[in-house]
């Protein structure tokens, strides 16, 4: 896996991303070259052409990003992978025709547009099948030896071979050993799998590594030049999250992330500054005509005032568009929201799909109690149960709280304490990896939650 921004991702998916750039880009050259002849060379150079081109290929890559073309976890079928590829050029269509119509002078033509779309139609079916045969090839796929017989073990083998974009084999792992599990016997099917099948990597996933770690052999091995890792890494790479069990004050005091530096955060705050003032000033048409159809779809006030706890602790009020009735909880007291919530009236529910109830948040950001992206803020009354019940669950107090976050696009709404420790864990990748990057990446994925009504998280 290659590390862009802080965040893991598959050789495999870049490949398949740069390659289905190139055939893009290709194709609307064509489109040009045939189209426009000899009047091709002056248009290309002199007249934009080139960079008419690559906005085109952004334009491309961002539908076949919405359209869940890189993320193969949703595509449960063939048939839905060339349905949603036949997709990509019509969407594409559409939006260069608006945009012909609007700014002629923004494409290259309506004739080299049209050829372009029809190559790349072909192209794109074409390059999906060779990829298909790409990846399977040898010099793709690194061979694995997972050390380790535990829980933790089983669940990083079973993660590695449903996850076939990562490019790895599971050469074997120590659970095939018969007999009993000695330091002996797991040394020596250690160095057996190794020399015969010619093992790149071996990840350690033993929670007790006392008596059966065999680390002489481990050492050999690194010194042959076979790498060693430890399974929290690769947990973490493979989820996008940093499981909690097994984690160890030492593994976030020494290892890798969880700095920020004076420039960083005051970097990072001008940016959530002026999104904001972005995002609130393109959001003004909106906000009378939100707070008729709350006023109009039930009794109570407009917007709603809660306690949450931000940065180092600090209690601070959260405001955003009613969403539930007034008397929500009225009877019960503090509760966490659920999915299909009784208690949210019908406007309510539709802001809360489309986020429009977020916009009120975007003031909290402006006096500096929040960020544009972070961990949700917790409500005070749940605080001290969840810091009880899950471990370095304060961490997540030590950065501003978030409007959207790494666990809102990654999980889905939570209402149980599991689902408090998963996002925890979304939330502890994020602190250890942040960067402008991963923050640009998060307020991607928001919007693409928003656009396809996958609803607030």
């Amino acid at each position: 896996m290659i590390r862009l921004f802080n965040v893991y991702y598959p050789v495999r998916t870049l490949v398949l991303l740069l390659g289905e750039a190139l055939i893009v880009w290709s194709s609307f050259l064509l489109g040009a070259v045939f189209q426009l002849r000899e009047d091709s060379y002056l248009v290309l150079n002199y007249e934009g052409g080139y960079l008419k081109i690559f906005a085109v290929t952004a334009l491309a890559l961002l539908c076949s990003y919405g359209l869940d073309l890189y993320d193969t976890a949703r595509l449960h079928a063939k048939g839905e992978l060339y349905f949603r590829l036949l997709m990509v050029p019509g969407v594409l269509a559409f939006i260069l025709a608006a945009v012909s119509y609007v700014r002629p002078n923004y494409l290259l033509g309506s004739g080299s547009s049209a050829i372009g779309l029809i190559i790349l139609t072909v192209a794109l079916f074409g390059w999906r099948i060779g990829f298909t045969w790409l990846v399977q090839l040898p010099i793709l796929v690194e061979r694995i030896y997972v050390l380790g017989t535990g829980e933790r073990a089983q669940r990083l083998v079973q993660g590695l071979r449903q996850d076939p974009e990562i490019g790895v084999e599971i050469a074997s792992w120590t659970g095939k050993i018969e007999g009993a599990i000695t330091r002996e016997s797991v040394a020596a099917h250690l160095m057996e799998v190794v020399i015969k099948q010619k093992v790149h990597r071996v990840i350690v996933a033993m929670p007790d590594r006392r008596g059966a770690m065999p680390m002489p052999e481990l050492l050999e091995l690194r010194m042959k030049g076979v790498k060693i890792e430890e399974a929290t890494s690769w947990l973490e790479k493979m989820s996008g999250k940093i499981e909690v069990e097994n984690l160890y004050p030492s593994w976030m005091v020494f290892g890798q992330g969880f700095r920020r530096s004076a420039s960083f955060i005051l970097t990072r705050r001008v940016v959530s500054v002026a999104i904001s003032l972005v995002a609130l000033i393109l959001t003004l048409p909106l906000i009378p005509l939100i707070m008729l159809a709350v006023r109009l779809d039930s009794e109570g006030p407009v917007f709603y005032t809660q306690a949450r706890v931000g940065k180092g602790g600090r209690i601070f009020k959260v405001v955003k568009f009613r969403t539930m009735r007034h008397d929500a909880e009225s009877a019960n007291g503090p509760q966490w929201a659920a999915n299909n919530d009784p208690r949210v009236t019908r406007v309510g529910r539709f802001l809360r799909t489309t986020r429009l109830d977020e916009i009120p948040q975007l003031w909290c950001v402006l006096k500096g109690d929040m960020a544009f992206v972070g961990p949700r803020p917790e409500r005070p009354e749940f605080i001290e149960w969840l810091s009880q019940e899950i471990p370095f669950y304060g961490v997540r107090h030590m950065v501003r709280p978030g409007i959207t976050g790494w666990a809102q696009v990654r999980y889905k709404y939570g209402s149980t304490i599991e689902d408090a420790r998963e996002k925890l864990q979304y939330d502890l990748f994020y602190i250890k990896n942040a960067s402008f990057g991963l923050d640009l990446l998060i307020m991607f994925q928001t919007v693409k939650t928003v656009l396809l009504r996958r609803g607030a998280q």
